[in-house]
């Protein structure tokens, strides 16, 4: 048997229990061997004034978006089109290399703040090179784009082909799913993805798509008229034809938890009742969603009425950074009132599940993989240790993944 380990800290948050003061983690292998309270086991490690939490997860981002640090700036919700041609003129603008470039940049910011799981949007796969070698989990989700039948196929066609998934073709795959990067699919968002297409997508599951992201969209989706039908024009991609569904189309009944999972990104004009399944999630991204000074955004009604909601960073086209728990810390400064353990759950273990890899990652349980980042907290004290958790606080972080820290 692998030999084993002990840490110990100020504060272990297991995520499936209360945060326990001074309580340890034992590690056999790749595995959560047992998480205790405090003097059931002697610590091999104290790791001292950090917190260690499950390693985080980040549901959405656009790793070859990384090289656009603050060169596009975000504008006002009625202007997002403006955006939306800015980030396409720099898509145009690099190089494959630069594109990998960028890819592993991200990445690499993702891990350095402690992300064990990543769920990244990749234009032709471009992302499977850096993320299935890395020491991370990953699922990338196939961006495809066409409105029409003629232009989406194709997209969908070299997805199956590259990634080993075509039933039609014996081609080996050019990039293959690993045991830890999955593959799934993102019918981009209803103005650049065929309707009919996607929502047969979204009622297989393993999907992403964004979502009720501005007012532009829901114009379009209403009336097929707005900001977006000038975008297509001067793409040359309008194609009314090809505009079948209604907001409430994109919103398959799915019976059980075991449905493959739906990642439905922003959601910042979607009505509180829509109509969600249990596989079925919200992806927010609360500092994104600020940059553009969208109104606040409806989680806590999701959340009411038992939709998951996961916190995500997006792209660096429109956030400072990839660092998850930046994004929750964020929340709680806005809505101190919001249950911080279930803050805490939106970046670990809800995220974990939404992306399909509950069963294997997400919270500190024996049996799960030994993923956990040891983050530090600021040297005073609170009435509930994750306003520490939860403070702005500088400080390296350390990952641990699978059982071995990471470099």
């Amino acid at each position: 048997m692998a030999d084993s380990f002990t840490l110990t800290a100020r504060w272990v948050f297991p995520v499936s229990g209360p945060p326990l003061p001074n309580g340890t983690v034992t590690v056999r292998g790749d595995r959560v061997e047992a998480v205790d309270a405090r003097g059931v086991r002697s610590a091999d490690e104290d790791l001292g004034n950090v917190a260690i939490v499950p390693g985080l997860v980040n549901v959405h981002t656009h790793l070859d978006l990384s090289g656009a640090r603050g060169l596009i700036p975000p504008t006002d919700p009625d202007h997002f089109t403006d955006w939306l041609r800015g980030v396409i003129a720099y898509r145009r603008s690099r190089t494959a290399e630069q594109v990998q470039a960028d890819v592993r940049a991200g990445l690499a910011e993702c891990m350095r703040f402690g992300t064990t799981l990543v769920g990244d949007i990749t234009a032709g796969g471009a992302s499977w090179p850096a993320v299935s070698t890395a020491a991370t989990r990953a699922v990338l989700f196939w961006e495809v784009i066409g409105l029409t039948a003629e232009r989406y196929q194709p997209v969908l066609n070299e997805f199956g082909t590259k990634a080993g998934l075509s039933w039609s073709d014996d081609t080996p795959a050019v990039y293959p799913a690993t045991p830890l990067c999955r593959w799934a699919v993102s019918p981009h968002a209803p103005y650049s993805a065929n309707h009919d297409y996607a929502r047969g997508q979204l009622l297989m599951g393993n999907v992403a798509i964004h979502l009720a992201e501005s007012p532009a969209e829901l114009e379009l989706l209403a009336t097929r008229t707005g900001p977006f039908v000038l975008l297509l024009k001067d793409l040359g991609a309008w194609e009314p034809a090809a505009l079948t569904a209604g907001l409430l189309d994109f919103f398959p009944t799915r019976p059980t938890l075991t449905s493959p999972p739906v990642l439905y990104v922003h959601c910042n004009y979607l009505p509180p009742d829509t109509p969600f399944a249990p596989s079925q999630s919200v992806v927010y991204c609360p500092r994104t969603h600020a940059a553009f000074g969208h109104p606040p955004h409806p989680f806590r009604d999701f959340l009411a009425r038992g939709v998951r909601v996961c916190l995500a960073t997006d792209s660096l086209a429109s956030n400072p950074d990839l660092d998850v728990l930046a994004e929750a810390r964020f929340v709680h400064s806005r809505h101190p009132d919001f249950p911080p353990d279930r803050l805490l759950r939106m970046i670990t273990a809800d995220a974990a599940d939404a992306l399909g890899w509950g069963d294997a990652c997400g919270s500190l349980e024996p049996g799960k993989s030994a993923d956990l980042v040891a983050v530090p907290l600021p040297d005073r004290d609170a009435a509930d240790p994750h306003d520490l958790l939860f403070a702005d606080h500088p400080g390296g972080r350390r990952t641990l993944f699978r059982g071995t820290w990471r470099a």
